[in-house]
């Protein structure tokens, strides 16, 4: 599988000329919809995980795709073709398998009550939780990290890696870093990862995982 790392939360994944979007949202204006898409896949409905405007390019372009998330953010959704899911859910797209995970968003504070959030297992590869440190609870080879946000730090980014430990764990979630802010997650997340026996790599442009 080809994955490919746009600005801030989103990335695709491509196997034998299908592609399978995860987060397009609005900080991501790097992401330029293919006509080979057979699905999105939105881990909550926070704008930069969830552009209307992101989902209608990609639709206009593939009108057949199909846009799979939990009931809340599917609701918003009048137009197109959905699939809720939930925790624990499994689900097929053209080549993509899909296992969702978790329930919750990583709380930002107490006066800002937490939306819904799944984390998602493509292929039995890769993991990506979305807004949240939610385990996958089994061995994963890449990992989507987060790196930056209001409702995280960089410690208990480290503690989630510490525990999942993938082959490979890519920096997802920082367009809201700085190039300093950038570096330093980096320095930290890297030197961790060599004692984890891990790769930590930031993409800059695509891999085959």
């Amino acid at each position: 599988m080809k994955l490919t790392k746009y600005q801030h939360a989103c990335f695709t994944v491509e196997k034998d000329d299908q592609m399978l979007v995860v987060d397009p949202g609005e900080f991501s204006s790097d992401f330029l919809p293919a006509n080979n898409i057979v699905a999105i896949v939105l881990t909550h409905e926070h704008a930069d995980h969830y552009d209307p405007e992101q989902l209608a390019a990609i639709m206009d372009k593939n009108p057949e795709a199909v846009i799979v998330g939990h009931p809340d953010v599917i609701s918003k959704i009048e137009v197109f073709k959905t699939q809720s899911v939930n925790a624990g859910d499994k689900l097929t797209v053209g080549l993509f398998s899909l296992e969702f995970f978790g329930s919750t968003h990583a709380l930002i504070h107490r006066s800002k009550p937490p939306v819904a959030n799944l984390g998602v297992l493509v292929n039995e590869l890769l993991y990506y939780p979305g807004d949240s440190f939610t385990l996958p609870g089994r061995t994963v080879d890449t990992l989507a990290l987060p790196a930056g946000g209001p409702w995280m730090k960089v410690g208990e980014a480290m503690d989630f890696l510490e525990v999942v430990k993938p082959r490979l764990a890519f920096p997802t979630h920082d367009a809201v870093l700085s190039d300093i802010g950038k570096n330093m997650v980096d320095a930290w997340f890297a030197g961790f990862s060599k004692t984890l026996g891990t790769d930590y790599e930031r993409l800059d442009g695509p891999i085959e995982i």
